[in-house]
């Protein structure tokens, strides 16, 4: 009995921090699409998500971008919590918890401007850029891998998988095929990495329930 309490407990747990990581997710598309109008200085697709975080409206930006780490971490132990003992793995676990805090330094460090010189700020951010970007792909495909393991999630690994793999690689397409605008494909690799992550907000929030959604399955 006590395990089954704490089982259940874990699992509403889980589900709570799903429904937060859903409004986390959907809140930071609102401001980040919302952002795309109003910064009428600034040419979306020539301009990575990183201006807007400086100049007009900055403010909204910069806190979409803490709802989104924080996002990251509550999802990154609701994912933990929700899965079965024998699917779970601290290396996604791990990963995520580095990309939300580098992505907390992309937020405090600006990025260099055409019309300043390089700086270490910029320098800075680049390195958190990129290395939110690496950490929170890989994550995903490594947590998209433990699916297979738990009864429950196995169903949504393949496309969770397909879909994380597809990130991983638009990252490093990205980062060295430089002939598409910059702003333009760095918000296409955003937009897949958010679907992702707002699947599995959704998926956590529905995690123990049979899938006629009646009661939970503990």
């Amino acid at each position: 009995m006590k395990a089954m309490r704490k089982r259940q407990h874990s699992a509403s747990a889980s589900r709570h921090l799903g429904t937060t990581a859903l409004l986390g997710t959907t809140m930071f598309v609102l401001i980040a699409t919302l952002l795309q109008f109003l910064r009428s200085d600034l040419d979306w697709q020539r301009m990575p998500l990183s201006f807007y975080l400086i100049g007009e409206y900055s403010g909204w930006m910069q806190a979409a971008y803490f709802v989104l780490a924080l996002t990251i971490l509550g999802l990154a132990f609701g994912i933990y919590g929700a899965l079965q003992a024998n699917a779970r793995s601290v290396a996604p676990l791990g990963l995520f918890i580095a990309a939300a805090l580098a992505l907390l330094i992309v937020v405090l460090a600006p990025t260099d401007t055409p019309q300043h010189d390089a700086s270490l700020y910029g320098f800075v951010h680049n390195i958190a850029a990129l290395t939110t970007f690496v950490c929170v792909t890989t994550a995903m495909l490594l947590q998209s891998s433990r699916f297979r393991s738990d009864a429950w999630w196995r169903t949504h690994f393949r496309f969770a998988f397909l879909l994380a793999l597809v990130c991983f690689a638009a990252v490093w397409i990205n980062i060295f095929w430089r002939e598409w605008p910059r702003g333009l494909t760095q918000k296409i690799v955003s937009a897949l990495i958010v679907w992702w992550l707002l699947l599995a907000a959704i998926w956590v929030r529905r995690c123990g329930l049979p899938r006629d959604g009646r009661e939970p399955m503990m």
